[in-house]
C-alpha cells in the first residue's frame, strides 16, 4: 500500500506515524486502517490544479501525457515550479510531496515520468531518497533531476547520490527548469 521498503515503514512505526504493535515473536503488525490514514494526511494537498492551487486528493485528477513528481518542502518553490512547467508543459500533471517518505510512498503510487527531488527534506534526505530509488525496477523510466539550494561545496557530502544526475540550482531555477525537462521529453514542445 505504501510502495515503500520495511525499513522505512519501520522507521515510521518508530516515530508514531503508524500504529503498530508487536507480535510475541516480536513481529510488527500494523492496521490497514492507520495506514490508510497515514496515506490521507499526506495526499490530501499534494496535487496542484492549473492555477497553482492545491486540490484535494477526492477530486479525479485529468488524465495526462506526462506525470512529475515534486519532493519539495518548500511551498514557494512548489509553486514556481508547478507555475513554469504549467506555461511551458500544459499537458504535463504536477504532483507534489513535502517530505522524502512521502515522496516515496507518491513515487509507488503515480510511476512519474520524473522526479524533481531537493537534496534537504524533512523524514529522509534527497540522497537517502535516491539511493532507496535506484534500486527499485520502477524507477529506471524515470527522469531525476536535484533541485537544490544548496552550494556544489554544500553538495560534495552526498555526492555518492548524485553521480552523473543533473542539478539545478534554485538561485538558477527559473532559467535552467524548462530546458531541463524539454530534454526529458524531447517529443514535448514549449510554448
Amino acid at each position: 500500500m505504501l510502495g515503500l521498503a520495511v525499513r522505512s515503514v519501520q522507521l515510521m512505526v518508530d516515530r508514531g506515524e503508524i500504529q503498530a504493535w508487536k507480535t510475541s515473536g516480536g513481529h510488527r503488525r500494523i492496521s490497514k486502517e492507520s495506514v490508510t490514514k497515514w496515506l490521507a494526511s499526506r495526499q490530501g494537498n499534494t496535487r496542484l490544479d492549473a492555477t497553482g492551487s492545491k486540490e484535494s486528493s477526492e477530486k479525479t485528477e485529468l488524465s495526462s501525457d506526462y506525470k512529475i513528481l515534486l519532493i519539495e518542502d518548500s511551498t514557494h518553490f512548489q509553486n514556481l515550479v508547478h507555475l513554469l512547467i504549467n506555461q511551458h508543459f500544459p499537458q504535463a500533471s504536477v504532483h507534489l510531496a513535502n517530505d522524502g517518505i512521502s515522496g516515496l510512498a507518491k513515487f509507488g503510487q503515480i510511476q512519474p515520468d520524473c522526479l524533481l527531488v531537493d537534496i534537504l527534506l524533512p523524514g529522509i534526505d534527497g540522497a537517502a531518497l535516491i539511493t532507496t530509488l535506484r534500486s527499485d525496477p520502477l524507477f529506471a523510466n524515470c527522469h531525476l533531476v536535484i533541485v537544490t539550494g544548496l552550494t556544489p561545496e554544500q553538495l560534495e557530502p552526498y555526492a555518492f547520490a548524485l553521480k552523473g544526475l543533473p542539478v539545478i540550482y534554485k538561485t538558477r531555477l527559473a532559467l535552467d527548469l524548462i530546458p531541463q525537462l524539454s530534454q526529458a521529453m524531447p517529443q514535448q514542445s514549449t510554448a
